[in-house]
């Protein structure tokens, strides 16, 4: 791994590891993680499970660093489509519980809103009040309440509630031209640790900074600025869970001018400096 040679960056954990902010010592919850059939991989990216059973009194406080793409989340007690939330998602657990979470593909937020998805930016609406000829929130929340309550632990009952799922998905298809554009420069922007400049990115794509500004915001709702910025701070957080983790070999290799500015970066976005988020996995 690099500390600071200017070498690429390499993730040792998968992507969804790297933007959740768990806290190793909570055992109160546990979580299932599945991939999308084939056909619907532009749509969509992975399914993920939560089942929690927390003390009474207490709570579970799980922080996300959001990717670049909106959510599907049906409970017991809630039914929601997330836009892209551009600081730290925050979400207390309480009680015992389930949810289904899907985790879309950038273009998949304006085809399932018919609107710009920077109108949906660090908010959130009930599933159901979407275009039902869109998807069918009110049908589909049903169905997975039905599958999902009496075991929610059952790998059978989460395998048909995500069938259920891609039934919806598979309306949105085939995905535009404008939304495939969109999904690979992001995919692009998260899988090249060596970008740091938004011009590099227009020169990737040969598209002018206005350009992909205004794709950008139509279809996640954030800048091109935002997209290497948050990609950053996931990279650090999933750095700083190796107990040889050096800071300023850290700040370097993605491209902070020092360590001072990493450390006020990751704390702002996070609520804990690199120490101290560092400290969890010693």
């Amino acid at each position: 791994m690099a500390t600071g040679s200017g070498a690429p960056v390499v993730s040792t954990r998968d992507d969804i590891e790297r933007a959740h902010l768990v806290d190793p010592s909570d055992r109160t919850w546990s979580i299932a993680r599945a991939e999308v059939p084939g056909d619907l991989s532009d749509v969509a990216r992975r399914f993920w499970i939560p089942v929690w059973d927390v003390p009474d009194g207490e709570i579970a406080l799980q922080r996300v660093l959001q990717y670049p793409v909106c959510l599907i989340v049906i409970s017991s007690a809630y039914t929601r489509f997330y836009g892209v939330v551009s600081g730290l998602s925050q979400t207390a657990l309480s009680g015992r519980g389930w949810a289904v979470g899907l985790m879309l593909q950038p273009a998949a937020g304006h085809l399932l809103t018919r609107a710009p998805v920077r109108r949906m930016t660090d908010r959130f609406v009930d599933l159901t009040t979407l275009d039902r000829e869109v998807i069918d929130g009110v049908g589909l929340t049903a169905v997975v309440r039905e599958l999902m309550s009496p075991d929610p632990g059952s790998e059978a009952a989460q395998a048909r509630a995500r069938a259920a799922v891609e039934t919806q998905l598979r309306r949105l298809l085939p995905v535009d031209e404008e939304g495939l554009l969109v999904n690979a420069i992001i995919e692009d922007v998260e899988t090249s640790p060596e970008l740091l400049r938004v011009d590099e990115l227009c020169a990737r794509f040969d598209v002018s900074e206005r350009t992909l500004q205004r794709l950008l915001h139509k279809r996640t709702g954030l800048g091109p600025k935002w997209l290497i910025r948050r990609r950053r701070l996931q990279e650090a957080a999933d750095r700083l869970r190796d107990a040889d983790a050096e800071l300023a070999g850290i700040a370097a290799d993605l491209g902070y001018a020092d360590q001072s500015h990493f450390t006020r970066d990751f704390r702002k976005a996070t609520g804990l400096t690199p120490g101290e988020f560092a400290a969890r996995f010693r």
